[in-house]
């Protein structure tokens, strides 16, 4: 009886700050279109967007701003659920999608296409217009699909968690010094070109890249909300799931496979984004005080959704010339949230 009272008492609240959720995610969306280094006033906005009439503005909105703030929103929901995901599987706080050393697989698919191309055949992939956009692009997918396949593989092999972490981060420690091989002899033009990749940005994703962005995103999210009943068993713990009839590697497979996806398409769409998949599912559980998968899966996709959409307004101020690297203001807001994860669990320990 107490339970069905606690339940009815939450659901007002529950039902509130996912309206305020909603409604923040649609306000931070206009702003991406009305500001930039060209503000457009409301009254121009709206002739822009509704009047039909073809016009500088709507130019500027429709080709640059719209497919940017799609793909901010997009890209915030698939880390921030993929961080979710993690953080369940391996029940650390601290786990977000690189874990697994996916994101590492993905530089180094870049650098072997930029600077690899740079080194020995003396060309700097940056003047290639189509190695420019769909060849990083490709390379960054095969590059974490790789790594992704390899871990899956290994998976089967290993009994626990604890040795899958250490797989995924001995992967990333071999990808990252063989690029770090390959900056080392790399020109300087293929090295600038993949230092401005790495810093990650929401503008690389062309209109007629939009739909296939969007589509492999939805997919992967919703993969993840079906598996929301086998990440409340786990949870409870390995054993208590395996009672319950749940077949803990296939599960874990099927877990890392989503994640890797999700992580794998936004990491060569985007380059590598910090943070967002770590920090948001921890906002997530401190709003919505629970930790069912069936509420937290969309409460932390809507609130990835409205922190990406913020941190790529913070970095197109009109204040600032150009746009600033996306990790940068994400690192700004997620590390003090990470911090504060850190000292909160330490006082519970207390």
């Amino acid at each position: 009886m107490s339970n069905t009272f606690e339940k009815r008492r939450q659901a007002p609240s529950i039902a509130l700050i996912s309206i305020a959720i909603v409604a923040v995610g649609v306000v931070l969306f206009v702003l991406n279109l009305m500001l930039g280094s060209v503000s457009i006033p409301f009254e121009e906005f709206r002739k822009a967007v509704f009047g039909g009439e073809a016009s500088t503005y709507r130019a500027i909105i429709l080709d640059y701003r719209l497919p940017q703030a799609i793909t901010a929103l997009l890209a915030g929901i698939g880390l921030s659920v993929s961080g979710l995901l993690m953080q369940t599987l391996f029940r650390n706080p601290l786990a977000d999608p690189s874990l697994l050393g996916i994101s590492s697989g993905s530089s180094l698919g870049v650098a072997l296409v930029i600077l690899l191309a740079g080194g020995f055949g003396g060309i700097s992939v940056s003047t290639l217009a189509l190695w420019s956009t769909f060849g990083v692009t490709l390379a960054a997918f095969v590059g974490a699909f790789l790594v992704l396949l390899l871990i899956l593989a290994l998976s089967t092999r290993l009994r626990s968690m604890v040795s899958l972490v250490l797989v995924g981060i001995m992967i990333a420690y071999i990808a990252g010094s063989v690029t770090d091989i390959l900056k080392f002899f790399s020109q300087k033009e293929g090295l600038h070109s993949f230092v401005i990749w790495g810093m990650g940005s929401f503008s690389n994703v062309s209109k007629a890249q939009l739909p296939f962005f969007a589509v492999t995103i939805l997919i992967g999210v919703v993969g993840a909300f079906l598996l929301f009943k086998t990440l409340n068993l786990l949870l409870l713990g390995e054993r208590y799931a395996e009672n319950l009839g749940v077949n803990i590697k296939q599960s874990s497979m099927l877990i890392i496979l989503v994640s890797g996806f999700l992580t794998a398409i936004i990491t060569a769409f985007c380059g590598p984004i910090a943070f967002l998949g770590l920090a948001v599912p921890h906002i997530a559980r401190f709003l919505f005080r629970s930790s069912d998968h069936k509420l937290l899966i969309p409460a932390t996709a809507f609130l990835g959704m409205d922190l990406a959409l913020f941190c790529n307004l913070i970095a197109r101020l009109p204040s600032f010339e150009g746009n600033l690297p996306i990790n940068s203001v994400t690192a700004l807001i997620g590390a003090p949230i990470v911090l504060w994860v850190i000292f909160h669990r330490q006082k519970v320990l207390k």
